[in-house]
């Protein structure tokens, strides 16, 4: 089943539960989902995104709402943390089950070794085949600075 399909599914189930944080969570993808189609539509892509750059959005809805539980945090907004967090849980439904540390680690090891990196400077080389390889399955910051640190920079 598309990811698009378990958008619509997941939409139609929230509001027959009347959850509605998943809903409101739900919408917002999709609300992405088709502007990002319209986006493709313009450079020619009819068919609208692929399952792997909607995962993509996803996830970038998913850190905008980590940076928001951070600043709502500091500010003692307990009811907004809780919130973000419930979303963060609905969104998190749509992706593949995430790498922990020790993956990214050893994945960010075999990248490197396949690459033949040995500096800082082959760091895009090597992110480069981890988001190709692992779209949708790891957290890009961390991965970012396990490559960075395994390379020495």
């Amino acid at each position: 089943m598309s990811l698009r399909a378990q958008l619509n599914d997941a939409l139609k189930e929230a509001m027959k539960a009347k959850d509605q944080v998943r809903l409101d969570a739900v919408r917002m993808a999709i609300a992405e989902m088709k502007k990002r189609d319209i986006e493709a539509r313009a450079t020619g892509n009819m068919a609208g995104i692929s399952d792997a750059d909607l995962q993509g959005a996803i996830q970038k809805m998913i850190a905008s709402r980590k940076d928001s539980i951070a600043m709502y945090e500091k500010g003692g907004r307990a009811d907004l943390v809780a919130k973000e967090q419930a979303e963060i849980a609905a969104l998190e439904a749509f992706l593949p089950k995430q790498l922990d540390a020790a993956a990214i680690e050893a994945a960010a090891q075999a990248e490197i070794a396949a690459a033949g990196a040995s500096s800082i400077k082959d760091m895009g080389k090597v992110m480069g085949a981890m988001k190709a390889k692992y779209t949708g399955q790891m957290d890009l910051g961390l991965a970012s600075a396990t490559v960075k640190r395994l390379l020495g920079g």
